[in-house]
């Protein structure tokens, strides 16, 4: 019996000589001590939980998720008062950090994300596992210049529009892909796939959902929202006005991060694959880069498809509950507007 209090004791101490804290800065987490090279340009994120596996000098060397290397090096002073703590434990504090097994582990499990976004999911007939297309307007417009939402108003000459410097909704697709046109009729079918969506129904859309859809998807104009509802939406679980509502909240998201600035600064620019998902991981937490899948045409990027789970409309917490995918583009030109 004492062999095994030993034995529990040991694995116990074991256990918590690994403390798990939130960084209060943004700071570079570095290969070596010497701070000489950043694999990645790897940055913490204060939404993020690190484990801290060795403090030394100043330093603690900490588990960078997703990353190679994953054990990465920053000063004390990227964390709070609190990961001092996380130096190995004395086995005199077993009993008490014992006691605090059980609030640590809920402290961990939470996420900063879901305090920002409280809307609850009832629903649980919602898609499992979703994919978010996000077009760049001005790249799609290269081609589809017979579009209407390509065709700009003599009177808008000077001023920007919306889609020119951000992205725009193409569809949000319920996965498997095979999962397609659910308990819609016949007649409504043979309309879409023969692209004649200006004699599909109207959607029962609030004012205020259609104002905001007019804005993240100039496709509104050639009703692609009638399309993308009826192959893509009625497979989503709930009715069209929050399929559209989930799906807007989305792209704002994306188009008020980092990863928005991003774009817009490197407008006329060559990015690559590897930059826009060291982005994502800065802005929306460690390992949602890795759901990113970057679509390319002529060497132009016109898609960003996004990899989700279900369960929030916070986009972080999605992204990183979505699959892990590949990319065939690996880099490609942020397009600006005009021909």
């Amino acid at each position: 019996m004492n062999k095994l209090i030993l034995i529990f004791i040991f694995l116990t101490v074991s256990i918590f000589a690994r403390y798990d804290v939130f960084p209060t800065q943004e700071c570079p987490a570095f290969n070596n001590m010497k701070h000489t090279k950043n694999t990645h340009n790897v940055h913490l994120n204060t939404n993020e939980k690190y484990t801290i596996l060795k403090h030394h000098k100043g330093q603690n060397l900490i588990l960078v998720t997703g990353e190679q290397p994953a054990q990465r090096w920053v000063n004390d002073t990227c964390f709070s008062k609190r990961s001092e703590s996380s130096n190995p434990v004395n086995v005199e504090k077993v009993e008490s950090r014992i006691i605090s097994i059980e609030e640590e582990l809920s402290k961990t499990s939470t996420s900063i994300d879901l305090t920002k976004h409280t809307k609850k999911y009832g629903n649980k007939n919602i898609s499992k596992q979703n994919l978010l297309a996000l077009s760049w307007h001005n790249a799609f417009c290269e081609t589809h210049r017979y579009k209407k939402e390509c065709k700009r108003s003599m009177f808008s000459f000077g001023r920007p529009n919306y889609s020119e410097k951000h992205f725009v909704l193409h569809g949000l697709w319920p996965q498997p892909k095979n999962k397609i046109y659910c308990d819609v009729g016949r007649e409504d079918i043979n309309l879409d796939k023969h692209k004649q969506g200006n004699r599909l129904p109207d959607l029962d859309l609030s004012d205020t959902v259609k104002t905001r859809l007019q804005k993240v998807m100039p496709g509104f104009s050639s009703n692609l929202h009638k399309h993308e509802w009826v192959k893509h939406g009625a497979c989503y679980g709930t009715d069209a006005n929050e399929y559209y509502e989930d799906s807007i909240s989305m792209v704002e998201q994306m188009n008020d991060s980092k990863v928005g600035d991003f774009f817009k600064k490197h407008i006329g620019k060559r990015v690559t694959l590897q930059q826009i998902r060291s982005v994502f991981d800065r802005n929306f937490g460690l390992g949602t880069g890795k759901r990113v899948e970057l679509k390319c045409d002529n060497g132009l990027i016109t898609e960003l498809w996004l990899h989700l789970g279900s369960g929030s409309d916070a986009l972080g917490t999605l992204l990183k509950q979505g699959k892990q995918t590949r990319s065939h583009c690996q880099s490609g030109l942020v397009d600006k507007a005009g021909f």
